[in-house]
C-alpha cells in the first residue's frame, strides 16, 4: 500500500489497520493547511510548540509541583508565537487535569480570543494522540507537515452560544450551513460539542478519534465486535487511560 505525505508505518513490527494509517495522514493534512483562526504556518508552529513543551524547564516544574500557581517562569519556548499561545499549548499538553476557568480567562484577557484557544485545543490534541501512537509502538514521531499556503476562514458560527463550557459551543439545533457535517452520524454529546466553537476542528478530531476508538454507530452495537478486543475490553482500556491522565468526563 503506497503512503503519502509524511505518515507511514512501514517501520513498525506490528501490523497497522489502513484506516488508522488513513486518519493519520489526513490529521498531518489538516495541520498543514489554513484553519479557521490560524494560518498553515501557524498551525504548524503551534504542533511544533507542542512538542516542544518537553523540554521547557517550566512545565518540568509544574508537573511536579503541588498547585501550578506554584510556578512563575516563563516557558521555554522557540519564539514563534505570542507568550499567551505559548502558555496555551504548553498548559494543554503537559497539565491538561490541572486548567481553570479562571486560567481561561486570564488568556482571553491577555488578547487570545476563544476561537483561536479552541483551536489551538484541537491542534495539540491531534499531535498528542499521534505521537503517542507512535511512542506505544516504539518509533519516532512523525515529521511535522510542511505548512500550505493561504489565510484562515474566520467563520465563526452563527448558532455558538455560551453557557455550555468556558468556551461557547453549538448544539444539534443550532447548525447552520457552514457547519453541515458537525454532528454527522452522532448524538450531540457534550464532548462532541467541546471544539464546536471551530466546527473543522471539531469534525478533524473526531475523524481521528473514531479511527482510534469506534464510530459513532458501533458504540452501543453490542451484537458486533468491530476491533480485535470486544467493546468491553475497549471500555476498560479507555477507564484506565482516563484515570491515568486525570481525566474526568
Amino acid at each position: 500500500m503506497a503512503n503519502i505525505g509524511t505518515v507511514n508505518y512501514d517501520a513498525s513490527s506490528l501490523p497497522i489497520r489502513e484506516d488508522i494509517i488513513f486518519a493519520h495522514q489526513r490529521a498531518w493534512k489538516r495541520l498543514s493547511r489554513p484553519g479557521t483562526w490560524w494560518s498553515g504556518a501557524q498551525r504548524v508552529s503551534i504542533a511544533t510548540e507542542a512538542r516542544h513543551a518537553n523540554n521547557c524547564g517550566s512545565c518540568r516544574k509544574l508537573q511536579s509541583s503541588l498547585t501550578p500557581e506554584a510556578v512563575s517562569d516563563e516557558h521555554d519556548s522557540l519564539g514563534h508565537l505570542p507568550a499567551p499561545v505559548v502558555e496555551a499549548i504548553h498548559r494543554i499538553w503537559v497539565d491538561a487535569s490541572r486548567l481553570t476557568g479562571r486560567w481561561y480567562e486570564k488568556l482571553i484577557s491577555s488578547g487570545l480570543a476563544d476561537g483561536e484557544y479552541v483551536e489551538i485545543v484541537g491542534i495539540v490534541a491531534t499531535v498528542i494522540a499521534v505521537d503517542t501512537f507512535t511512542h506505544a509502538l516504539g518509533l519516532t514521531p512523525h515529521p511535522l507537515p510542511f505548512p500550505e499556503e493561504g489565510q484562515p476562514s474566520r467563520l465563526r458560527p452563527l448558532g455558538a452560544k455560551s453557557g455550555l463550557a468556558w468556551v461557547p459551543t453549538v448544539s444539534p439545533e443550532d447548525v447552520t450551513d457552514t457547519e453541515l457535517g458537525l454532528y454527522s452520524n452522532s448524538s450531540g454529546a457534550h464532548i462532541r460539542r467541546a471544539l464546536s466553537l471551530v466546527p473543522d476542528e471539531a469534525i478533524g478530531f473526531f475523524d481521528l478519534d473514531e479511527a482510534h476508538y469506534l464510530p459513532y454507530s458501533a458504540v452501543r452495537d453490542f451484537g458486533y465486535e468491530y476491533r480485535a478486543i470486544s467493546h468491553a475490553q475497549i471500555e476498560l482500556l479507555a477507564a484506565r487511560v482516563s484515570a491515568l491522565n486525570k481525566c474526568f468526563y
